[in-house]
């Protein structure tokens, strides 16, 4: 169907913008005319120009009379770029297909409606399911204030993130290792717990050419993160957030000398409370993290509600040791029954390795 394969390049544009555009959503679009394409682009960099603007600024034959295929409903509203509505309307595009609404519920609609009271036709929803998967972390962020949370893990076949002495290098091989970057390049901020940072010493950046580190969260209810490490010496390049519980003054001081932002917070059975943490990285304007914590991080993250996808990476081997950890640790629910449900999206193979997606099927974080 050839309208499917213009949205089908829409959304590959759409990807394009990939960790450069949050908070804003990945959007892509293309104009064709006469059966061919005349422009294209997409959502490039947060505050620029959006997708359709780039599209019809590309243009190689005037767009009067073409027809406009974008992922998401174009704005009609003044942000830091006029509203889209506006170039459409301006450019003489006659027929608009849509992907997916605006999520919002204060815009859902509002622009289509407007469009086809100004004459042009509008059709929504084709290749609906892959362009809401463009914007799940958007518009979770749009509706709610609270970010996006992507739990990511390796494992092996019988289940165990490392062995029996805490080596956990490397569980998957590179290839898998490499495809797991571009998540910390997705998310705008990848969040660890202190026991991570004192046994690694990891420094939690995006490895990719010209990628953007995301913003690092340490959930340290008691500030153990050592002054000497990657995190703490790097905080002035790459930002850095340390959440804790009632921190000492002096304590908190040595870190926020160093370039570390403090996030004082309640506690919850010993720990930062991971709910009303995500309350407060919403209002920081980090609208997706990613989550790779340890077992203990792992199972507080479930318990509390606030994940909303998982990525597992399964390594063919087995590791064996009833005291090796595995990805979700803590005391677990008490019966199958209760346990968290997933939906399974997709499972592919990434060399030798798997990777299995999911999606949790409870609504995540419900309001305080």
């Amino acid at each position: 169907m050839e309208e499917e394969k213009y949205m089908e390049r829409a959304i590959e544009l759409a990807w394009k913008g990939c960790g450069f555009v949050n908070p804003n959503p990945m959007v892509g679009a293309v104009i064709v005319k006469d059966g061919a394409i005349i422009g294209e682009g997409y959502h490039e960099r947060y505050g620029g120009l959006h997708a359709e603007r780039n599209a019809l600024k590309n243009c190689t034959v005037s767009p009067r009379g073409a027809v406009l295929y974008v992922t998401l409903e174009p704005c009609c509203h003044y942000g830091k770029t006029p509203p889209c509505t506006e170039a459409i309307l301006e450019s003489g595009i006659s027929k608009v297909v849509v992907g997916t609404q605006d999520p919002n519920p204060r815009m859902a609609g509002k622009s289509i409606r407007l469009l086809r009271e100004k004459g042009i036709s509008v059709d929504v929803g084709l290749m609906e399911d892959k362009c809401r998967e463009l914007i799940r972390p958007f518009s979770k962020f749009i509706r709610t204030g609270v970010p996006y949370v992507l739990m990511k893990y390796a494992m092996t076949m019988d289940g165990k993130i490392s062995a029996h002495t805490g080596n956990a290098k490397w569980i998957t091989d590179k290839e898998a290792r490499f495809h797991a970057q571009r998540q910390r390049l997705r998310c705008s901020a990848i969040m660890v717990g202190v026991n991570t940072v004192i046994e690694d010493d990891p420094l939690l950046t995006c490895r990719l050419e010209n990628g953007r580190d995301p913003v690092r969260v340490i959930c340290d209810t008691r500030l153990r993160t050592p002054l000497y490490s990657k995190i703490v010496r790097s905080a002035r390049e790459t930002q850095t957030i340390l959440a804790a519980v009632s921190p000492e003054a002096e304590r908190r001081r040595l870190y926020e000398e160093q370039g570390v932002k403090i996030l004082e917070l309640p506690g919850k059975d010993g720990h930062v409370d991971l709910r009303a943490l995500m309350f407060r990285l919403g209002r920081e304007g980090i609208d997706s993290i990613l989550l790779e914590g340890g077992s203990t991080l792992n199972w507080s993250a479930v318990r509390q509600g606030i994940v909303d996808e998982v990525h597992t990476y399964i390594a063919p081997k087995l590791l064996g040791g009833t005291d090796s950890k595995t990805p979700v640790g803590g005391t677990g629910f008490d019966s199958p029954g209760d346990a968290l449900p997933l939906r399974v999206k997709r499972v592919s193979r990434i060399g030798e390795d798997w990777l299995m997606e999911s999606e949790v099927l409870k609504e995540c974080l419900p309001e305080l």
